[in-house]
């Protein structure tokens, strides 16, 4: 198991400790939604946890093959909708650094679609996802 602690600070601002790392995140209610967007919102988290999920998940699996993903790029786009707030939409983009060769990638692709984070969200969010090899 691990800990992780919020605490509210006051102005929708929450204060985050990962207590196994003792990192910490802040973050605030976004424009939209009565906050600053000062900082990461809490769905935004959630967006970004999707993407450094996807790189994680694919650099384990790889790793044993020898296959280099650093450099490797996660963009996740999110969409929310307003009755119930919610997410509706995390559009992920995953741009790979030069060299993947075209008969691993559709197991790269696969893999990516396996990630925790991605197997943990509900099913009513749709998560496209765009992969880009440069040649």
């Amino acid at each position: 198991m691990v800990l992780s602690t919020a605490t509210y600070d006051g102005e929708k601002h929450c204060h985050i400790i990962h207590h196994t790392s003792q990192s910490q995140i802040e973050t605030d209610a976004p424009k939209d939604n009565h906050g600053m967007g000062a900082r990461f919102s809490p769905t935004d988290l959630l967006g970004a946890a999707l993407g450094s999920c996807i790189l994680t998940t694919m650099a384990i699996h790889f790793e044993k093959d020898g296959l280099a993903l650093k450099g490797a790029l996660a963009q996740v786009t999110k969409e929310m909708a307003a009755n119930p707030r919610r997410i509706t939409k995390l559009n992920v983009r995953i741009e790979f650094p030069k060299g993947i060769q075209a008969e691993l990638r559709p197991k790269i692709e696969l893999v990516a679609h396996s990630c925790p984070v991605h197997k943990s969200l509900h099913s009513t969010i749709e998560i496209p996802i765009e992969f880009v090899y440069p040649d």
